[in-house]
């Protein structure tokens, strides 16, 4: 395929534009050079930037994996997976991660996947298996690779890399410039592509000021929240317990939102996204796990509820928003014994919030759990047509489809939701009878 066509395809299939600066040129160089390390900050489109090369790696008459992406979490796992299927190459891709069904990742490669994405961790078990080869693997991906580094990865990132001995190509990616190149990446002077200390700006993004007049910013927040009115925004909270407290308090007033914190289950943290996403709720209060590596799109508003503690994690935190050509805002909230952190580099302008303001209203949607996913056979066409059909909802009442492994969620209008339920609770899916029910 002509690249001219290639691009037309690819972009109307990720329903964007065009690419923006940063891609464009990430798309000439690692086509062209052997070893490449990009960086570039969170929500630029880095995704995208390494995956349409990717693409133009992989040969149609090769059916083992030929490439291999490694990364720190499986929050960036799947966000890769999603964005691969929705570019509709036409080639497989498998997403192994800790916590995954091994016996379902090990059927996966009975027809190997092109393109493998997983935690360093799962795949070196799977090397350690035998369960696929490495022969045909000629390009690497290490994305976030210092986060990896940073969680421990080294010896298992290494194992892998020794293993690849038909490697032609590698790529380094990170969202900071405070990076060093392992030995072990065999990565010695590569092309390197900057757009953090040269920014490409995206969209049109604006800070501001909130000051607090108490130490506890609790109520100086809320009444932010009501500014914002129903608009979706990440609140960043610098501890675990702090997100915790923060999430109740508001809670306690009326303001729905979900948590999103390291010490929560995966499938609480997942849900906590899906229900963000799809719009159940518009809050999202989070520790700064939130800041990087997840698919969240169309944030309008970043919080830095507490100050961050370094220029990096403030650059991550505002990276959440005004992302792909849209506009967002970020705000700092001031108690009277802090100042704005020296690595804000301009005097944001200072935002008076009105005195009388109603608290958010709560979203017309509700996710809807069903305990059934990808490997039951289904798929988002399944549930649209049992909930139509048989639950009689209409077009505008079924929002955004989640299909994961074994469950999936889909987002109904909250008016609709006990009459769907009742006429839904004794049929069959595709011939199988699943739970369905409001996610808790």
């Amino acid at each position: 395929m002509q690249q001219q066509d290639l691009d037309k395809k690819l972009l109307k299939n990720l329903g964007i534009p065009g690419w923006n600066a940063m891609q464009q040129s990430a798309h000439q160089t690692i086509h062209k050079e052997k070893d490449v390390l990009l960086l570039a900050p969170t929500g630029s489109g880095k995704t995208l930037a390494f995956l349409k090369p990717v693409l133009q790696n992989l040969k149609e008459n090769i059916t083992e994996v030929q490439c291999l992406i490694l990364v720190p979490s499986r929050e960036l796992a799947l966000q890769i997976e999603q964005v691969w299927k929705k570019m509709g190459t036409g080639y497989k891709i498998g997403c192994f991660y800790g916590g995954h069904s091994m016996p379902s990742e090990i059927q996966t490669l009975t027809e190997p996947p092109a393109v493998l994405v997983g935690t360093p961790g799962r795949i070196a078990d799977h090397l350690n298996r035998k369960t696929f080869i490495t022969d045909f693997i000629e390009m690497l991906v290490l994305d976030e690779f210092d986060k990896s580094l940073a969680l421990g990865f080294e010896e298992d990132m290494s194992s892998i890399v020794v293993r690849l001995r038909k490697l032609k190509k590698r790529v380094l990616v990170s969202a900071t410039t405070a990076v060093g190149i392992p030995d072990f990446t065999g990565v010695k002077q590569p092309e390197v592509l900057d757009f953090i200390t040269n920014p490409v700006h995206t969209g049109d993004f604006s800070l501001k000021i909130v000051r607090s007049p108490e130490k506890d910013k609790i109520n100086t927040l809320i009444q932010l929240l009501s500014f914002i009115g129903e608009e979706s925004a990440i609140i960043f909270c610098n501890h675990r317990d702090a997100t915790e407290r923060t999430s109740e308090l508001i809670s306690d007033m009326g303001i729905e939102n979900v948590c999103f914190h390291g010490g929560m289950e995966q499938l609480d943290r997942e849900q906590s996204l899906i229900r963000f996403r799809n719009g159940t709720v518009y809050f999202l209060v989070a520790t700064d796990l939130a800041a990087r590596g997840l698919d969240i799109p169309e944030v309008k508003h970043i919080i830095h509820y507490h100050l961050p503690h370094t220029h990096e994690e403030f650059t991550h935190r505002n990276g959440r928003t005004a992302r792909m050509h849209a506009s967002g805002t970020a705000y700092i909230i001031l108690h009277p014994e802090e100042r704005v952190p020296n690595f804000v580099e301009e005097e944001p302008e200072e935002l008076t919030l009105p005195a009388k303001l109603k608290l958010p209203k709560s979203s017309d949607w509700t996710t809807i759990y069903i305990s059934g996913g990808k490997k039951d056979k289904l798929n988002k066409i399944d549930i649209v047509g049992f909930f139509s059909k048989i639950g009689k909802l209409e077009k505008g009442e079924l929002g955004m489809i989640e299909v994961k492994d074994y469950i999936s969620f889909a987002a109904v209008k909250k008016s609709k939701v006990k009459e769907l339920l009742h006429k839904i609770k004794e049929e069959k899916m595709k011939g199988k009878k699943y739970k369905i029910a409001i996610a808790k």
